[in-house]
């Protein structure tokens, strides 16, 4: 199957959307990026322009060669018209299996049988994407960091039926476009770095009440202690509260052994505090410009996060014993995706392997299995 993409259709002109369409402009694809209303497509196209215009005046590109970059993207409504010749599509539609099933019923009808489809997902599941297709072998996952403009990484997911050919492509397609890919061998619950970081914001809420821990100490820790680039309450609030409930409900309903729900994640959700976005999430925040939350050393002191350091370590273990990706590929995806400063092992060897599998082995006789210690961490060698 020797294939080259030349053009390249965006479904969705949303925040990933439409910073898909841009990066694979800026790598010299023709893109045509396509939504359901002209208004939507409108805001996307002006978004580009001031990002590309940012870029200018940063002297990182020419206005002429941000005019060319913008003459590459084509907004287009009619679904028809959006796949004619697509080399590939990159669905970048809101996380709704529903919507998926919806627009790929659509998409299938209309796109041409060269076309490779990747699906820009955070969390669902890709052979069952895949699976409403009449191609499962052309259809590989493809996850964006957000901003896709900023962010580093992105994963590779092959589906169960996926060509290794399908996987090649998007592989080398993320590297043309100046991303680092990291390939997840296995379609699991939230790939490699939700895995490990949705399960962590629900653990630094039990830490909060199980040890009578303030937010900002706990984040002063994990920021401090763990070299998490900012706090999980900061982190979480910065992802969005809809993102992480979304994520929460999609990988537990696929894998209850993944994730130990705290309710109130789904409180938040409720209440439509979602963090930075909405103004209120685990903290409050003022006006629109981001804030960052005042995390100290002297507050990190007062709180040993061995707990967090556990369970990521538990989750990550469960990700290199199931052969979903290797050490040297799940440092490197945290390192990119969430911006640890640290690998995340050194710092299981600064706290002690020991020590963290005994923690583990307290919380899960206390609190079930859910904190049983990978047989990857009960045999490492420090």
């Amino acid at each position: 199957m020797s294939f080259t993409v030349n053009k390249i259709t965006v479904l969705g002109s949303g925040i990933m959307g439409h910073g898909i369409a841009q990066v694979s402009a800026m790598a010299g694809y023709n893109v045509t990026l396509r939504d359901i209303e002209q208004s939507f497509l409108d805001k996307a196209m002006d978004k580009i322009k001031w990002s590309l215009g940012k870029l200018v005046e940063k002297q990182k590109l020419s206005q002429a060669e941000a005019d060319k970059i913008f003459a590459r993207i084509t907004p287009i409504v009619d679904l028809k018209q959006a796949l004619k010749d697509a080399d590939m599509v990159v669905e970048a539609v809101p996380e709704d299996m529903n919507l998926k099933k919806k627009v790929y019923a659509e998409v299938e009808s209309a796109a041409e049988q060269k076309t490779v489809f990747a699906s820009n997902t955070s969390t669902l599941p890709i052979t069952e994407m895949a699976a409403l297709t009449n191609r499962p072998d052309r259809f590989v996952g493809i996850h964006f960091f957000n901003p896709p403009q900023l962010m580093p990484l992105v994963e590779v997911i092959p589906g169960n039926k996926t060509n290794p050919a399908t996987t090649e492509l998007a592989m080398d397609f993320i590297k043309k476009v100046g991303k680092q890919p990291v390939l997840c061998r296995k379609d699991v619950a939230g790939f490699i770095v939700n895995r490990i970081f949705i399960p962590l914001v629900h653990e630094a809420v039990f830490c909060k009440d199980r040890d009578g821990a303030t937010m900002t100490q706990i984040d002063s820790a994990v920021k401090f202690r763990m070299s998490f680039p900012m706090g999980i309450f900061e982190l979480a609030d910065y992802t969005g509260m809809d993102v992480i409930h979304k994520a929460t409900i999609e990988m537990h309903s696929r894998d209850a052994k993944v994730i130990n729900p705290h309710p109130a994640i789904k409180q938040l959700f409720d209440e439509k505090n979602l963090g930075q976005k909405s103004g209120k999430g685990f903290y409050e925040y003022k006006g629109d410009k981001y804030e960052r939350i005042n995390l100290t050393e002297q507050e990190a002191a007062k709180y040993n996060p061995i707990k967090l350091v556990a369970v990521a370590a538990n989750n990550a273990a469960w990700l290199i014993s199931n052969n979903v990706c290797d050490k040297e590929d799940l440092e490197k995806a945290l390192k990119l995706g969430m911006g640890l400063k640290k690998e995340l092992f050194a710092t299981v060897q600064e706290f002690g392997v020991k020590e963290v599998v005994k923690t583990l082995q307290d919380l899960e006789a206390k609190h079930g299995s859910f904190y049983a210690p990978d047989p990857y961490l009960l045999n490492y060698k420090q």
